[in-house]
């Protein structure tokens, strides 16, 4: 199977990202051959969330400021409680997002991280699955909610929680292998 040798992907994020639903993913990219930035809004590093506590820190590759979506082949969003809901704030950051909507580029995100994709009105119609604490918040923005570990809607990989880790990762390289998903565009 052809690995992601030649691809450039995307991870955004911020503090308080669930621990897991970063570095699972971002170990898998590299093992496929990706060439792996983290993105945020914050300078420096980021600093994780696992269990209880903080946890480890990240240093960030990519200011959002610099970061362009022409410059990647995927987006890939983690979890955690704080991490979505600093970055939902932030207009260059939805702005990233809705760009790989709108070039039809595949996009994974996990437990807490759709809340970030409902900022960029692109989920009307689309089926996912997330945490189940925002199963509202995604039907509220025209989603289809499942209750699955993992859902692939043309190019759009989610997942519930660290649980689904591992089949979360296998969709997210299948899907990032097949690159743009003329489906998947919102413009």
């Amino acid at each position: 199977m052809e690995k992601l040798n030649h691809t450039t992907i995307a991870i955004l994020s911020e503090d308080g990202f669930e621990e897991a639903e970063l570095t699972s993913p971002r170990k898998r990219l590299e093992e496929e051959g990706a060439s792996v930035h983290i993105v945020s809004p914050r300078e420096g590093k980021i600093r994780g969330w696992k269990g209880e506590n903080w946890s480890i820190d990240v240093p960030v590759d990519k200011h959002i400021s610099e970061a362009k979506a022409d410059d990647y082949d995927a987006l890939m969003i983690p979890g955690g409680v704080a991490n979505p809901d600093l970055l939902r704030r932030s207009e260059p950051v939805v702005d990233f997002v809705k760009t790989f909507f709108e070039q039809g580029k595949p996009i994974a995100s996990i437990c807490h991280g759709p809340q970030v994709l409902i900022e960029t009105g692109a989920l009307k119609g689309r089926t996912l699955t997330s945490f189940h604490s925002i199963k509202t918040d995604l039907k509220n923005a025209g989603a289809r909610w499942e209750d699955r570990e993992v859902v692939v809607d043309k190019g759009l990989v989610t997942s519930r929680s660290p649980k689904d880790l591992d089949a979360f990762n296998a969709k997210m390289v299948e899907e990032f292998r097949e690159g743009i998903h003329a489906g998947q565009r919102t413009a």
